[in-house]
């Protein structure tokens, strides 16, 4: 069974999706709609902007989703999933490409929810750390003995995860995992604690604009990150949808299930190959590849 998997925030780069605009009638559409609907020229930024310029998150969240999703379409026939699952920003490329949203209602959601995520941000010190080389227990145990807000955020694969909170919480936490015989604890550099309690007042802002979306019944499955399983219900896929932004990104356990339903290959759709990289590290024997 082909799975295909839709990476998020993170993999951008400058130079995306210039390839497909000269290349594709279809991409070009797509493209021109969207810089309409963002009120802004998103393909310049994404074809000519700086590293610097993609980092804003206002930028970064549409920018891998369109790269994601405008691929998806220039596949035509081609692109034929049997179950599809995005990380984190990526399930809302999934979403569409699976037909349970359509392009304009994707790309409207994805821009509220990055300036919904960066007003949040803006409210508290806070931050994320990715743990490596400790089993997942011992994380979660540590994060619970640490004050302050800090929870895991990202399962990625076994022995890499992401922790996210209150900027000293964080800290705190790292010092205490590298006790307990963590390889790296390392701040990242993002704006804030995503998949944390710290993005209530962006999921509570986020959720109006979702339940006032037309969800379609996909055409395949889609493996949420909240709840690791395949899901059809346009109800489901809405609830699972708002719950993402405050609860962790469980990629490790959904691409084990993907696994146990029967998935062989992993296809990925959008910029880099991160997502490819951690199938592989769940399980070596998965075939991946590059859309």
């Amino acid at each position: 069974m082909k799975a295909y998997i839709f990476p998020g925030q993170g993999a951008q780069f400058s130079g995306m999706g210039a390839d497909l605009y000269e290349q594709s009638e279809t991409a070009r559409k797509l493209f021109d709609t969207a810089n309409e609907i963002l009120g802004f020229a998103i393909t310049d930024i994404m074809f000519n902007g700086s590293d610097e310029d993609l980092r804003q998150t206002k930028v970064t969240q549409p920018a891998v989703f369109l790269h994601s999703v405008v691929l998806s379409k220039t596949l035509g026939a081609a692109f034929a999933p049997d179950m599809v699952a995005g990380h984190s920003l990526g399930e809302f490329s999934a979403l569409v490409a699976n037909g349970a949203l359509g392009f304009e209602d994707g790309l409207k959601l994805v821009f509220q929810r990055a300036l919904a995520m960066q007003k949040a941000c803006e409210l508290q010190p806070s931050t994320m750390a990715a743990v490596l080389g400790l089993e997942d227990t011992v994380v979660e145990q540590v994060c619970e003995a640490t004050g302050g807000i800090v929870v895991p955020a990202n399962y990625n694969c076994p022995g890499q995860l992401v922790i996210s909170g209150e900027t000293d919480a964080v800290n705190r936490a790292c010092e205490a995992l590298k006790e307990a015989g963590a390889r790296r604890a390392l701040v990242l550099p993002v704006g804030g604690a995503f998949h944390s309690p710290l993005m209530e007042p962006a999921r509570e802002e986020l959720a109006s604009a979702i339940e006032q979306t037309v969800f379609n019944t996909p055409a395949c499955p889609i493996y949420q990150n909240v709840t690791t399983t395949a899901v059809t219900s346009p109800d489901e896929i809405r609830r699972n949808l708002i719950a993402q932004l405050t609860a962790p990104v469980k990629w490790t356990q959904s691409v084990q299930q993907m696994i146990a339903d029967g998935a062989s290959l992993f296809t990925e759709v959008g910029p880099g190959k991160v997502l490819q990289g951690l199938v592989k590290k769940i399980d070596r024997n998965a075939e991946v590849a590059s859309a």
